[in-house]
């Protein structure tokens, strides 16, 4: 069985991420008609292509590798902020 998973992003001035789970939806037209409901809310009307739909099918595993942490130095302007990643693709 096929969902959808809604999802909001909006990246702030200071270049940090805000990632908002909105849902997930039992068809691509439900989860579309959830975009139009948020679109025109506070927030999301400033950053209406924040939005993403991705299919995901039920009981299969997204992510099948290990993953690792890398933390920035403060001299690379991102503080201590952790990276995650599937290893093979961070090399």
């Amino acid at each position: 069985m096929q969902v959808f998973v809604v999802q909001h992003l909006h990246v702030q001035d200071d270049g940090e991420e805000d990632v908002k789970f909105i849902g997930v939806y039992s068809s691509r037209e439900t989860a579309q008609a959830a975009v139009e409901r948020l679109k025109l809310k506070p927030g999301f009307c400033d950053a209406p292509d924040g939005f993403s739909i991705d299919p995901y099918t039920l009981d299969d595993d997204n992510w099948t590798s290990g993953y690792v942490t890398i933390k920035y130095s403060d001299n690379e302007g991102r503080g201590d902020a952790p990276l995650f990643g599937e290893p093979e693709k961070l090399i």
